[in-house]
C-alpha cells in the first residue's frame, strides 16, 4: 500500500488546522503505550477495553498501531471489514454492544498487506478515525498505540479531546524499563497525566504446577514507577493461557468456562484494570 492509496474514507471539505482538537462525544480518552515492542501492550489495551465495557461503560477501542494492527486478532475480528452506510461516516465493529473497535486491519484487502506511509498520511487517518467514525456517546476510548513516541502518539496526544491520561506498559528487564521511562517523559512533556505503569510478563505461571517462575524477573516496573514518581498499577505474569486467549480472539479478562475467579493470573489482570479505573477517577 502506497502513500497515494489511502483506504480510509471521509476527509475532504474545508482544510482544517492539523492540530485542531477533534469534536467527539467521549468522556475519557486513555492512551496505552510502551517504549518498545514485544511487551504485551496490545494485550493490555484489549483487556482494558473489554473490562470497561464489561463494567457497563460504553467503550471504544482504537487500534492506532497502523503498521502492525493486532487488536482484531485478539478480539476474534480478523477478516471483518468496515462499512459506511451513509457514505460519509464509518461504523465501528462491535465485539459486544458496549464495545466498538476501529483498526487499519479492517480496511486492508488481506492481513499480509503492508502500510507504507509517511507521517502526514498517518495524521490524516488518525483524524478520520476520530471524527468520521460513528462512535456514539462514549464513556471511554482506549487507544492502542505503536511502540515508541513517534507520529501516532504525538498526533493523538495533540488532537484527541478529553485525554484522561496514559498507561505505560513495560516488562521487568532493564532495557524495557529504560524505554518505558522515555514513554513516561513523553507523556509528561505533552502535558498529560501518567495514569501509571503496568509490569507485564512479570514472572511466569508454570503450565504444569501452576506456580510462578521468576523467568524475566520482577519488580522493575514498580521501581521505575517509584523513581519517576508515577502510579504503579500492578503486574501481570506471563501465562500460557493468556497467550492462548489472544490467539483465540478471546480477552483473558473474560473468564472462559471452567476458569475459577481464584485463577492467579486472572486476579492480577482484574486488579490491574481496577487500578487503572481508580487512577482515572482521581482525575475527575
Amino acid at each position: 500500500m502506497t502513500e497515494t492509496n489511502n483506504p480510509a474514507k471521509g476527509g475532504g471539505g474545508q482544510q482544517k488546522n492539523p492540530l485542531e482538537k477533534v469534536a467527539m462525544n467521549v468522556r475519557h480518552v486513555i492512551l496505552v503505550l510502551s517504549g518498545k515492542g514485544g511487551v504485551g501492550k496490545s494485550t493490555v489495551a484489549a483487556n482494558l477495553a473489554m473490562a470497561l465495557a464489561d463494567h457497563g461503560y460504553q467503550t471504544g477501542l482504537l487500534d492506532l498501531d497502523i503498521h502492525g494492527p493486532n487488536i482484531p486478532k485478539m478480539l476474534g475480528l480478523e477478516g471483518t471489514k468496515l462499512t459506511s452506510p451513509e457514505g460519509t461516516t464509518i461504523e465501528p465493529i462491535y465485539v459486544i454492544p458496549s464495545l466498538g473497535v476501529i483498526s487499519m486491519a479492517f480496511l486492508l484487502p488481506d492481513k499480509s498487506t503492508p502500510i507504507i506511509w509517511r507521517g502526514p498520511m498517518k495524521m490524516q487517518v488518525i483524524r478520520e478515525f476520530l471524527e468520521n467514525v460513528e462512535w456514539g456517546d462514549l464513556d471511554y476510548l482506549v487507544v492502542d498505540l505503536p511502540p515508541g513516541t513517534g507520529d501516532e502518539a504525538l498526533s493523538i496526544a495533540q488532537i484527541a479531546p478529553n485525554i484522561a491520561g496514559a498507561v505505560v506498559v513495560t516488562t521487568p528487564q532493564d532495557v524495557a524499563i529504560l524505554d518505558s521511562s522515555k514513554a513516561v517523559k513523553f507523556v509528561e512533556q505533552m502535558g498529560l497525566k501518567v495514569l501509571g505503569i503496568i509490569e507485564n510478563m512479570s514472572g511466569m505461571v508454570c503450565p504444569h504446577c501452576g506456580e510462578e517462575v521468576d523467568l524475566f524477573g520482577q519488580g522493575g516496573g514498580k521501581k521505575a514507577a517509584g523513581d519517576l514518581g508515577v502510579p504503579y498499577l500492578g503486574r501481570i505474569p506471563l501465562d500460557p493461557d493468556m497467550r492462548k486467549a489472544g490467539d483465540e480472539g478471546r480477552p483473558f479478562i473474560i473468564r472462559s468456562p471452567g476458569m475459577s475467579a481464584d485463577n492467579p493470573t486472572w486476579k492480577h489482570v482484574d486488579a490491574v484494570m481496577q487500578a487503572v479505573l481508580r487512577s482515572i477517577e482521581e482525575t475527575e
